[in-house]
This record gives structure tokens, C-alpha cells and sequence, in this order.
């Protein structure tokens, strides 16, 4: 779950972004009162989660029993939580996109039911993330619905898996964090010796990885699995796997179970060893986080934040949401009284609205009328009018602007820019209006993805026929006509 980077500020700085934009305050707040009513189906909406799955039909198929279970499931589903907790990809903390991520497994009886039944969460591929959005579903081991018609990867993902870690989206499971994150250990120490055989010597210290949790985390998935074998997988990167055995004790001194390093198969079986999930691999982000005093408790996700710090008192999701980093704000005009200042002949003006549109307040309207003809005619005008062009086509909040709307915070995006320009303000064209436009229209993109009227990206679409030979799925087999 957590991204490789470059170095330590890189990454904390990565993960202090994510934290500040990737689920917004007032998003938790809604999706938490939503959920505390008993509306699962509202709090997804509010946490920008589709729901794309029917009760009725499951029990029809399964049994009244089953669908009481996802039933029950889903009024405790924190979407907000899960969002929180979603595995993420570098520069910008965005979804991974393209996954599908049991949530839950359900086994299921009968002929004709071959499969257990999976609660899954799925982001969108690349093309069409426009939002952020995480849809919820249930997966049969087939691809006869239609969102599984539509996915590329419709199966749920062995390597990010939450079904085994219901404490990072169960609200009734939040407890278990402290434990299954290592916050009750004390940080451990550089000096692992490099004679020593065993996995902790093999991990540097600086991937981040729990290693210490690791022994217990495997118990945890062999039993899941149901697994005879001891032996399973670790991803550390793209290009870097280890193979570990679970080696009880023989003694029978009741000590815990150790690692060791495995052999690697021979006959090529080792891609069908359990792998490690991501969320039990690394060292939670927001443990790091507090760790090193990079963030405060109040600013983590209220059930984090309750579950890391025992002494937390949680005070509801009420985090700032005026777009403030470090208690500095994301534009940086200096204020006085709702104004802001601006140098203009030698003296300090102020700009602020007039009837809902950001206005030269020290310019009478004739002068502004003179100096606008003079820029349209390419001249230079006023300092103030200069200052109101600006933050109409490139505000120093552009980037706060940006982040917002590539994490899906639309609302969020706009209430920084109606505090920028006014409620009335008509958008001038440059990089603000700009961005605003895109996201739009990324958001249109994803819409038609949803129902399936587009196929593996807008500029790949080939309706009423199959694809040329170079867009067939393989490369391998395309060919320069």
C-alpha cells in the first residue's frame, strides 16, 4: 500500500498530500453521520463510492441468510474509511487504477454457485478515474455482469486484498488498527545484523517494510487459503519477491512462529504461492507519519486517529476545510477585513467583492472603464486590475485547486475558488478555467465508461467493428500494415 520513492522527505511529503486532499473533512463528516443513521447506500454517495450490487437477487439465488450477511456488512461499511485506506500510486496519490479488492468473502452452497461470492471494491482504469470513484460490487468468479464486462481486471486481486484486514473499512473492527499496524511496538532499530539468515536481515530498513508483523500476517493468510504448505510470497517491488516459511515451533515451548528464507521451486510453482497483501507488508503511512511528527492527530481520518493514539480523545471529523497546509493558506494575497492588498501607484489598494465579483474597491468605475479599454487595446492597466486578471486565469491557488479536483473534491475545488473570486465571478480564460475544463470533461469520460459506451479509451473507440491490428490487446501479435 505504500508507494516506493526516492527518498524519505519525498515519501512522507507524498503521503502528507494524500492525507490533505485524497478524502476531505466534510466528506467524512457526511459519509459518518450517513453511516451512524443506518444509511450505508448514503454514505457511499458520499464518500464517492457507486453501489453496484442488488440485495433482492442475491437472496433469490442464495438464500435470505447470505444477503443478510452483506446486508450487515455494508451498515457497518465506513466508505470514507476505505477511501482512506485504498492502495495509491505515485507523483500525485491517486487510486490505483484498474484493481478489483475483496472486501469480504462470502462461501456460498450449492450446484450452482461453484464460486464464493466476493464483496469487492474496483477503481477505474487510468483513462476514466475522473473523480477518484470506487464502485462496490459482488463477484461470482464470473464476467457475466456488466461492470465485470466493463473492467479490465474483474477478479479480485490477490496482491491488494482487504478481506484479511476488515479493520481498515469495518467500522466495528477499527480496534484491531493498533494491533495490526505495529503502534503498540515501540519503532524498531537500525542494527539488524547482515550475517543473519532470517527475512529482517534481508529487508533494508529503509523499504518500510513491517517485517515484524510479517509472521503474524502469513498465519493469517495460510489459514484463509487453507493452505497445507508454509511457504508464500512477499512483492517488495516490481522486480523483487521473497519466498518465506512459516516455521512453527518444534520445541513445543509455545513460542510464536518464526521466518526463514524458502527455496524457489524449480518447476516454476512459486506464482502460485500465496503472496503477502500489501496492506500487511508495509509500515502504515499514517503510523510513519505520527512517528516522525510530520502530522498531527487531529488530522488523520477521526477513526485512525483513535485507534493509533490510545489517549485520543476522537472529536468528530471537523478537520479544517479551507484549504490550509500547516496553518497556511493555499492563495497568498495578504487580507485586511475581507479585502486583499495590492501595491498600485505607490500606494496599497484593495481588491474584494462588489456584488458577488472580485472589484477594485479604490478605483472609481470611470478610471476602470478607461484602464480596461487601455488593456484591450494592448496597453498596460492598473496594478489592481492586473492583480483581479491574475487570480482569474493563474491564482497562486492553482495548485490547491488542481490537487483537489484530480482527488475528485470538486465541491471542494469550487468553494476555493468562489472564496478567490466571488460567487458571481465569470471565469476568464487561462490555467484556472483551463483545469476546471478538463476535469469536466474527465468527468464525462468516466460516465460514459460507466455505461459502457466507451471501451479501453476515448481514442481507441471503434464502433460497429473490430479493432485495427495495431490496438489488438497483445502488441506481440500487432503489426505495421
Amino acid at each position: 500500500m505504500l508507494p516506493w520513492t526516492a527518498n524519505e522527505d519525498s515519501r512522507l511529503s507524498f503521503w502528507l498530500r494524500v492525507r490533505e486532499f485524497a478524502v476531505p473533512a466534510s466528506m467524512i463528516e457526511t459519509a459518518t453521520v450517513r453511516r451512524r443513521a443506518g444509511d450505508w447506500a448514503g454514505a457511499c454517495a458520499a464518500a464517492g463510492v457507486d453501489v453496484d450490487l442488488r440485495l433482492r437477487p442475491v437472496a433469490r439465488t442464495h438464500g435470505r441468510e447470505l444477503a443478510a450477511r452483506i446486508r450487515a456488512d455494508l451498515r457497518h461499511l465506513a466508505p470514507d474509511l476505505l477511501r482512506w485506506h485504498m492502495p495509491r500510486i505515485a507523483p500525485h496519490g491517486l487510486l490505483r487504477p484498474g484493481l478489483t479488492i475483496p472486501l469480504a468473502r462470502y462461501e456460498v452452497e450449492g450446484h450452482h454457485a461453484p464460486h464464493p461470492l466476493h464483496l469487492v471494491a474496483r477503481t477505474a482504469p487510468a483513462w476514466a478515474d475522473a473523480g477518484q470513484r470506487i464502485s462496490l460490487a459482488l463477484w461470482d468468479g464470473s464476467r457475466s455482469g456488466a461492470d465485470a464486462r466493463r473492467h479490465p481486471h474483474p477478479r479480485p486481486n490477490r496482491r491488494f486484498r482487504l478481506d484479511l484486514h476488515r479493520h481498515l473499512w469495518d467500522a466495528r473492527r477499527t480496534d484491531e488498527l493498533r494491533i495490526r499496524s505495529g503502534a503498540d511496538r515501540p519503532p524498531t532499530g537500525d542494527d539488524r545484523p547482515g550475517s543473519d539468515p532470517e527475512p529482517p536481515a534481508m529487508v533494508p530498513r529503509d523499504r518500510h517494510c513491517d517485517v515484524d508483523r510479517w509472521a503474524a500476517e502469513a498465519e493469517i493468510l495460510l489459514h484463509a487459503e487453507g493452505r497445507p504448505a508454509r511457504t508464500f510470497a512477499v512483492r517488495l517491488g516490481a522486480r523483487q519477491r521473497l519466498l518465506l516459511d512459516l516455521v512453527a515451533d518444534s520445541d513445543g515451548l509455545g513460542l510464536p512462529p518464526v521466518l526463514r528464507i524458502a527455496a524457489t521451486p524449480t518447476d516454476g510453482s512459486d506464482s502460485a504461492l500465496p503472496v503477502l497483501p500489501d496492506a500487511a507488508t508495509w509500515v502504515l503511512p499514517d503510523l510513519e507519519l505520527l512517528r516522525t511528527g510530520s502530522i498531527e492527530v487531529d488530522r488523520l481520518h477521526p477513526l485512525v486517529a483513535s485507534a493509533l493514539v490510545s489517549d485520543h480523545a476522537p472529536a468528530g471529523p471537523d478537520r479544517a476545510v479551507d484549504g490550509t497546509r500547516d496553518g497556511a493558506p493555499d492563495h497568498a494575497p495578504d487580507r485586511a477585513g475581507g479585502t486583499r492588498l495590492v501595491e498600485c501607484r505607490g500606494d496599497l489598494h484593495r481588491i474584494g467583492f462588489v456584488d458577488g465579483v472580485l472589484a477594485a474597491l479604490d478605483h472609481d468605475p470611470a478610471e476602470i472603464h478607461r484602464e480596461e479599454l487601455l488593456a484591450a487595446l494592448t496597453g498596460t492597466p492598473l496594478p489592481c486590475l492586473r492583480a483581479i486578471d491574475m487570480a482569474h486565469r493563474q491564482p497562486d491557488c492553482l495548485t490547491g485547486v488542481r490537487e483537489r479536483l484530480h482527488h475528485g473534491d470538486t465541491a471542494g475545488a469550487l468553494a476555493v475558488v468562489e472564496d478567490l473570486l466571488g460567487p458571481d465571478a465569470t471565469m476568464r480564460g487561462g490555467a484556472l478555467r483551463d483545469a476546471l475544463r478538463a476535469a469536466a470533461q474527465r468527468r464525462i469520460t468516466y460516465g460514459l465508461f460507466r455505461a459502457g459506451l466507451v471501451g479501453p479509451g476515448p481514442d481507441r473507440i471503434h464502433p460497429g467493428g473490430p479493432r485495427p491490428r495495431a490496438h489488438r490487446s497483445h502488441p506481440r501479435h500487432a503489426r505495421d500494415d
